[in-house]
């Protein structure tokens, strides 16, 4: 009587165990798939069945034989087979027919007596992350192709960024232009210019574009229209000035 109360003990915990992981699992957000040797299913998370087109039903299948969501990538098996011969992982971006991208990662699943008994499959999203990059990529394109100059200083005036625009506009390369502050361009009479743009800023007052000058590599005024935003980090709190000006002839 004794040995079956404790058998269904540990029934229990193990079952509950089990549970506590695949709720461990469902909670991280990463999809996740465990196939055997053979390739064949043995569980899957909830994001894994959207990111693979699973269904219950699908367990104990070989996983090359499901129609996943996955769009220009055919190489799963081969790609599962190569991580259990090596047991190196590996790491792939990949793209549902939905337009989502995720990170996936193949590893050798161990058990614990260190044994390898087939392989995981996970899922991270990144498509967030991806149209962030796409974002700043094009952002680098517009600042980049631009003909107004386009500058970046910090809040003591120490110039961080320097377009090509700027580079024709002034005169001054890129390379030079980051040893220099922001006040070094401005002509004498106007030094307090930059300070109040940066004291506006800082009290959230929008600064409409205005006319004013500044001095070229050869000594030469320059007639331009400012323009002027402050930029914040993560929390929200100002670190750089960045400025657009555009040459008045």
């Amino acid at each position: 009587m004794t040995v079956n109360v404790e058998l269904n003990e540990n029934i229990y915990e193990l079952s509950q165990a089990n549970n506590d992981i695949n709720n461990m699992l469902a909670g991280t957000g990463v999809g996740t798939i465990f196939v055997d040797h053979q390739l064949r299913i043995k569980r899957f998370t909830p994001i894994a069945a959207k990111v693979m087109n699973l269904l219950q039903n699908d367990l104990g299948r070989p996983i090359n034989h499901i129609a996943s969501k996955l769009v220009g990538y055919d190489c799963l098996e081969q790609d599962l087979n190569t991580v259990l011969d090596t047991l190196v992982s590996k790491e792939i971006e990949v793209q549902t027919s939905e337009g989502m991208c995720y990170l996936m990662r193949i590893l050798p699943y161990r058990s614990l007596k260190n044994v390898i008994e087939g392989a995981v499959i996970t899922f991270i999203d990144i498509t967030e992350q991806k149209e962030m990059l796409n974002s700043v990529k094009r952002l680098a394109l517009i600042v980049r192709d631009s003909c107004d100059a386009i500058t970046m200083h910090d809040l003591k005036g120490q110039i961080l960024a320097w377009n090509p625009g700027a580079q024709k506009l002034y005169d001054w390369s890129e390379a030079e232009a980051v040893t220099m502050n922001i006040q070094d361009i401005v002509p004498e009479g106007k030094g307090n210019e930059v300070f109040e743009i940066i004291k506006k800023l800082f009290c959230n007052e929008k600064i409409k574009p205005f006319q004013t000058q500044r001095i070229n590599k050869n000594g030469k005024i320059v007639e331009v229209m400012l323009t002027a935003s402050v930029l914040v980090n993560e929390a929200g709190e100002p670190y750089a000035i960045a400025t657009t000006e555009r040459f008045i002839s």
